[in-house]
């Protein structure tokens, strides 16, 4: 299993995101251990749900430009299903070679520095939408099983996608609070 964790890599990575995320977490479990509104705006700011948030760090330029992000439950529970959603529009065709470098960091230290190949983590993944992608709007929904492991704690992950003519193609900061479980407890 891989995830870009919520780490939702572009639009046709959030599969291959979702998967990779699920992953980084999960090792940073072993390491550790032995709603609100989305906006749509590119202005930086930070959307923030129950127990976690993310940053739009493109710009108007990118060939993905974000929409929105929702999940399912939130907050996300360890051990338990995840529903990931993106709404994205494609601007420029995504085509073999495109990747996406994501780093996962518990606090300040870093779990996971990876380059991942877009297309090839999306046909891994059986997403919905695979490369060569057209230009246009999509919806993107897969569901991951999160590691029991994960430890309570704040991961944030950055992913930085670009074609395959390394030109920009999504920028995206997400920040998950597993200290905040269901029901109000920690």
């Amino acid at each position: 299993m891989r995830i870009t964790s919520l780490a939702l890599v572009p639009l046709l990575a959030t599969a291959a995101s979702a998967n990779l995320g699920a992953d980084a977490l999960g090792w940073a479990g072993e390491l550790v251990s032995g709603g609100g509104k989305v906006s749509t705006a590119k202005d930086g700011d930070v959307r923030t749900m129950d127990s976690w948030s993310y940053v739009d760090c493109g710009l108007a330029t990118d060939a993905v430009q974000l929409k929105s992000i929702h999940v399912t439950p939130d907050p996300p529970v360890p051990g338990k299903n995840l529903t990931v959603e993106v709404e994205a529009d494609v601007i420029e065709p995504i085509k073999e070679g495109a990747y996406a470098d994501v780093t996962v960091k518990l606090g300040l230290i870093k779990l996971l520095q990876k380059q991942f190949d877009v297309c090839e983590e999306a046909r891994n993944a059986n997403a919905s939408v695979q490369c060569p992608v057209s230009p246009g709007p999509y919806k993107v929904k897969q569901t991951v099983e999160l590691p029991k492991e994960i430890p309570k704690a704040k991961f944030s992950v950055q992913v930085r996608g670009y074609t395959d003519e390394d030109e920009d193609m999504v920028c995206l900061d997400l920040f998950v609070d597993f200290m905040k479980r269901p029901g109000g407890g920690n």
